[in-house]
This record gives structure tokens, C-alpha cells and sequence, in this order.
């Protein structure tokens, strides 16, 4: 399955979840947005939303500063 992520074609074999995703990439769900197909997807629908192969995501991280 193909997933575009933030702009770079990935190649994954397995099926995700968002959840799934972000685990792999070792990012934490509290710390990043996730714009999926150009929609902004909310936390609590991460674990049930199914990637499926030519989906866009695009992964924002926030950085703390001071």
C-alpha cells in the first residue's frame, strides 16, 4: 500500500491505523496534528481510522520553546 506522508511517497505492507502510523514513526499523538485527505482528523478518531493505500497525510509536530 502507497501513503503519501507529508509530501514523500512511503511504501507500507501492513494496514494502519493512524494510531499504528504514528507509533511507527515514534511521534506522540498529543504532540502532532494529522490533516488526512486534507481534513483535519481529531485525536479521539486516530485508533479507528483506517489508512488506506493513496491516502495523503500530512504530520504536524509542535515545538515547545522559550
Amino acid at each position: 500500500m502507497q501513503l503519501i506522508i507529508n509530501g514523500e511517497a512511503k511504501q507500507v505492507t501492513e494496514e494502519l491505523t493512524v494510531t499504528k502510523l504514528l507509533a511507527q514513526l515514534m511521534l506522540s499523538p498529543e504532540q502532532v496534528v494529522v490533516e488526512l485527505n486534507h481534513n483535519i482528523l481529531p485525536v479521539d478518531k486516530h485508533s479507528a481510522t483506517e489508512l488506506t493505500s493513496g491516502d495523503s497525510i500530512e504530520i504536524v509536530h509542535f515545538v515547545g520553546g522559550g
